[in-house]
């Protein structure tokens, strides 16, 4: 039976026709893009108001801003199987190609902190971050660009 694949956060990202991307939001009247998304008002304190706060696709690439492995089991009250053998992560923090913001990610399955270097240019992609017998629960990943380095 195939699991269904349901996104950790709704409305944070898609897997479109145009690949997969995160979902920004920007502000019509100060032009700022958020991420994660906002969709009550705009958070730029210089905004003169009045504007309209609409669902963008964020850029796909971006460049590695900093990068670290989680080598250890959370503590509490994060929830962790004790059970389980315990994986390493990498996180990277992305700045995105256009908008200049920095985004926090896990790294795609296989790449580590030795695959990684700073201004390296990576994607995001799409990858499950837990699943159980009925659903895959699904986030964003960052990959390097094919020869980058």
């Amino acid at each position: 039976m195939a699991r269904t694949r349901t996104p950790v956060v709704s409305g944070w990202f898609t897997d479109g026709p145009d690949g997969f991307r995160l979902l920004g939001t920007t502000c019509s009247a100060c032009t700022a893009v958020f991420f994660p998304r906002e969709d009550a008002y705009c958070r730029n304190p210089h905004c003169p108001g009045g504007g309209a706060l609409v669902e963008v696709p964020l850029s796909p690439r971006g460049r590695v801003w900093s990068y670290t492995d989680g080598r250890y089991r959370p503590p509490a009250p994060y929830v962790s199987d004790p059970d389980a053998p315990w994986e390493p992560y990498t996180l990277v923090a992305v700045e995105l190609e256009a908008e200049g913001m920095v985004v926090l990610g896990q790294a795609a399955p296989g790449v580590t902190v030795a695959d990684l270097a700073v201004g390296m240019e990576v994607e995001v992609v799409g990858g499950v971050l837990n699943e159980d017998a009925e659903t895959a629960w699904t986030t964003w990943r960052f990959r390097p660009v094919e020869g980058a380095r």
